[in-house]
C-alpha cells in the first residue's frame, strides 16, 4: 500500500484523511470488529504467556501496543504515547502490517488518565493520516519480538483485510443534549400527570411532598427517555445519506437527546459536517450539539 503518509505526534489531529485513501474503503466494519477483538485477546493473553516464561525485558521495561497499521507507515520523532515522561512511539513490522509501539515501565502503575488521553491522542492522530485498527488501552506485550510472534504474524492476514477495509474511514461522535428549560416545558405540555403533579408540590414544603416530587421525577426521567429514543433516530436518519454506519452509545448526562459514534467515508466529511450545521439549527431552540473527531474508529473495531 505505497504513498501512505507519516503519522505524526501530539494533539489530537484535526486534518482530514486522504481523498485518495477514501477512494480504496470499500466494505463495511464488521470483519475489523472481529479482528480488533482478536487483537486485543491476543495481546493480553500473550503478554501473560510470556511473563509466565520469564522473558519480561529487563529493568521491568515493557512493549505497549497502540494498533495495528500498514507496513508502509512511518512515525515522526515527535510522536508520542504513554509513560511519565512519555515514550517515543516505533513501529514493529511483519509482512504487510505494522503495530504501533513504545516502551512502558510495568514497575509503574498504568492506567492513569493522562495515560488513557496519550493512548487515544496517539490513534487518533495517525487515523486521520492512515488506516489503524486501535487495541484496548492496557495491551502490554514483553518485547517487540513478541508482539511480531504472538500478535501479528498469527493474525496477519486478517488485519491486512481489515486495513484496506478501513482505509479512507474515520469516525466522529455527535453528542446532543437537550437544554433543561425546554426539555421540562415540553413534558409539562405534553403529560398532563406531570402537570398535575407539578401543581401539587408547587409552594408547598418538600417535606410534605416527598411522594409527589419522586413521582414527577420518575415520569419526566420516562418522558426524556422517549423522547431520547425517538431524537436518537432522527437523528440517524439525518445522517444516513453520508455516513456508512452509526452505532448508538449509551447517554452520559440524563439530558443527553443522542449520542451516537458515526463511521465516514474522508469524501464525505464536508457533506457530514454540512449535514451537522443544518440539524444544529433545525434543533436550535431546545438542544445543544457536541461534535468529537476525527479519531479512530473505536466503535467500528474494536470492543470493550
Amino acid at each position: 500500500m505505497p504513498g501512505h503518509t507519516g503519522m505524526s505526534g501530539g494533539a489530537r489531529a484535526s486534518s482530514q484523511a486522504t481523498p485518495r485513501a477514501a477512494s480504496r474503503a470499500a466494505a463495511s466494519g464488521t470483519t475489523a470488529r472481529a479482528d480488533g477483538r482478536a487483537a486485543d485477546k491476543t495481546a493480553h493473553k500473550a503478554a501473560d504467556r510470556t511473563a509466565d516464561r520469564g522473558g519480561a525485558a529487563p529493568r521491568d521495561i515493557a512493549c505497549y501496543v497502540y494498533g495495528i497499521v500498514p507496513a508502509d507507515v512511518e512515525t515522526s520523532p515527535d510522536a508520542v504515547g504513554v509513560g511519565d515522561p512519555p515514550n517515543q512511539v516505533k513501529i514493529v513490522r511483519h509482512g504487510e502490517i505494522a503495530a504501533l509501539i513504545s516502551d512502558v515501565d510495568v514497575s509503574r502503575p498504568l492506567g492513569r488518565a493522562r495515560d488513557l488521553v496519550a493512548h487515544e491522542e496517539l490513534l487518533d492522530a495517525a487515523a486521520v493520516e492512515v488506516p489503524v485498527l486501535p487495541l484496548r488501552f492496557g495491551a502490554v506485550l514483553t518485547t517487540p519480538d513478541a508482539v511480531v510472534e504472538e500478535l501479528l504474524t498469527p493474525h496477519h492476514d486478517q488485519f491486512a483485510t481489515a486495513l484496506k477495509q478501513i482505509e479512507g474511514r474515520v469516525q466522529y461522535v455527535v453528542k446532543a443534549r437537550y437544554a433543561e428549560r425546554p426539555i421540562l416545558t415540553a413534558v409539562l405540555a405534553e403529560i398532563p400527570e406531570a402537570r398535575r403533579l407539578r401543581d401539587r408540590i408547587r409552594d408547598l414544603p418538600e417535606d410534605a411532598t416527598r411522594p409527589e416530587r419522586i413521582r414527577l421525577g420518575e415520569v419526566i426521567t420516562q418522558a426524556i427517555e422517549a423522547k431520547r429514543e425517538a431524537d436518537t433516530r432522527r437523528l440517524i436518519d439525518h445522517f444516513a445519506s453520508c455516513t456508512a454506519a452509526a452505532n448508538i452509545r449509551e447517554p452520559t448526562h440524563e439530558r443527553d437527546a443522542a449520542h451516537v459514534a458515526f463511521l465516514v467515508e474522508a469524501d464525505r466529511i464536508p457533506d457530514f459536517e454540512h449535514t451537522l450545521d443544518e440539524l444544529c439549527r433545525e434543533w436550535a431552540d431546545h438542544v445543544e450539539f457536541r461534535l468529537l473527531g476525527p479519531m479512530a474508529l473505536y466503535d467500528f473495531v474494536t470492543t470493550g
